[in-house]
């Protein structure tokens, strides 16, 4: 077995994470391994050793591979702007923008090309372990498919189906799945998969037996229900570290994300979410923001849009109520944009408009996109080191252009409001702990993200080798590759 794909009964069932897990039990076995989502939707993107830009959870997965991602583990990359429009990314690159009236004709010529990255991959590695998108049964999106079975009939692959049993009625989602998919799809299919099991597996016996009775399918496992640290994709309401274990003050930190409509790569914040002794959650509105120490205004997708959201739902008065009273803010790259004084657009992201003024900064509006690894000290924290990477339309002119405030673009002069471009800029212990004392939290455990995802990706091989039939896990353990 060269390739695997694991498709799902829905978004959000588990198809990322298990993917990440079967590239981490592979690779660990000593197979060469990579992952790849023919097409992604997603505004939680990161930048490719070859350039580019692919959606976040193929990065993690190459992580859990031990190899670096490029573009062709994710060829086709749909960033939502709007509801019927998307910003087109084909091998990382901006190729224009995606209407969803076109959008069953447009992907018609993709298969093509996903298929070629596909081929570029399988030479490499002994296996490759492939991601499906949403549901692959949809009548309304079956034709011209790339990300579900049209990608597995057309390469030749097998499929194992997952279902989330803790959002409910798994069963009828796998059945039904299996129902409507085609004779030569339902054939594709070897295997059957339950995700987020709580409680006593005897309980489920006859659930599986109907199961397997009922579709003609192996279950291939039951995987118990995990709370583990790696970065969501899609969904960062349901992360589990969000949720904060008091609102009361005390001793904790608290840190307050600001959650605008077109929010992107939320998984910024994950490391200061794994802090002990901080409590971090998502707010919605104004009345949400306080108590808070920092408030974060993350990555925006349309930075104007949300810019104007901000605005109509009385946010302004909220942060500078926060701001006179000693309290922080950071703006990480679309969410820094709107705190210059100006953003110059001549129709990038929807035109040009007025900042906050609240930073000495300007931003410019380009057509191509900055895309660029970061791996570099900096001067003003102790050179503690800062890794992460950039991904943005703007060109952003600061207080401090010599480079001496990196990883940040400016600061004000009483050193409350912060902003920076760099994503990921929290995932080293070191400089994470010398930021966070700068602003006034003196108990961060100085810890680098990479253990703590690591130790996660870990627990979760160790989950799906335990839980996973041993006779369906030994096709992808043979090794070819020297």
């Amino acid at each position: 077995m060269q390739a695997l794909m694991i498709q799902g009964t829905a978004s959000g069932v588990g198809k990322s994470v298990i993917v990440a897990g079967l590239c981490r039990l592979l690779a660990r076995n000593g197979v060469s391994v990579a992952p790849f989502k023919p097409q992604n939707m997603s505004n939680n993107a990161a930048v490719t050793i070859d350039g580019g830009e692919i959606g976040r959870a193929q990065a993690l997965q190459a992580l859990a591979c031990g190899i670096e991602p490029t573009v062709h583990m994710n060829p086709v990359l749909i960033k939502p702007e709007a509801d019927e429009r998307a910003q087109l990314v084909v091998r990382g690159r901006v190729v224009g923008e995606l209407q969803a009236k076109h959008f069953r004709e447009d992907r018609i010529g993709w298969l093509a090309m996903v298929l070629d990255s596909f081929a570029h991959l399988q030479p490499e590695y002994d296996v490759v372990i492939i991601e499906g998108a949403g549901s692959p049964a949809e009548p309304n999106l079956r034709e011209g498919d790339i990300a579900n079975m049209g990608f597995a009939e057309a390469a030749d692959v097998p499929v194992w189906l997952v279902g989330d049993i803790d959002c409910g009625g798994v069963f009828a989602a796998l059945k039904g799945s299996l129902d409507i998919l085609s004779e030569s799809e339902r054939g594709r299919v070897k295997a059957l998969l339950i995700n987020r099991f709580r409680g006593n597996l005897a309980l489920l016996d006859d659930g599986l037996v109907w199961l397997e009775r009922n579709t003609g399918k192996t279950v291939a496992g039951v995987i118990p229900y995990l709370q583990l640290e790696l970065p969501e994709e899609d969904a960062p309401f349901r992360h589990e570290n969000f949720v904060p274990s008091c609102l009361g003050g005390g001793k904790n930190f608290q840190i307050a994300v600001v959650a605008y409509p077109h929010l992107s790569n939320h998984d910024d914040i994950d490391p200061l979410a794994s802090e002990a002794a901080v409590n971090l959650r998502f707010v919605r509105s104004p009345d949400e923001l306080q108590p808070a120490d920092l408030i974060i205004r993350p990555g925006s997708k349309h930075v104007t849009s949300d810019l104007q959201w901000l605005r109509e739902n009385s946010f302004v008065p909220a942060f500078q109520k926060h701001l006179r009273y000693g309290g922080k803010l950071l703006g990480i790259c679309g969410g820094m944009q709107m705190l210059g004084s100006f953003i110059s657009d001549d129709g990038i992201e929807g035109g040009s408009t007025e900042g906050f003024d609240w930073l000495p900064l300007s931003t410019t509006m380009l057509e191509e996109k900055t895309l660029r690894q970061v791996d570099q000290s900096a001067p003003a924290f102790a050179d503690a080191r800062v890794t992460g990477y950039e991904i943005h339309h703007g060109k952003s002119q600061g207080n401090k252009d010599d480079g001496t405030l990196f990883p940040f673009v400016a600061c004000s002069d009483d050193r409350q409001i912060w902003g920076t471009y760099v994503h990921g800029l929290f995932e080293q212990g070191e400089f994470r702990m010398n930021w966070l004392q700068e602003i006034g939290f003196t108990a961060s455990d100085g810890k680098d993200q990479y253990q703590r995802t690591m130790a996660s990706l870990d627990q979760l091989a160790d989950a799906l080798e335990q839980a996973i039939a041993p006779e369906l896990l030994a096709p992808l353990l043979i090794k070819s590759k020297s």
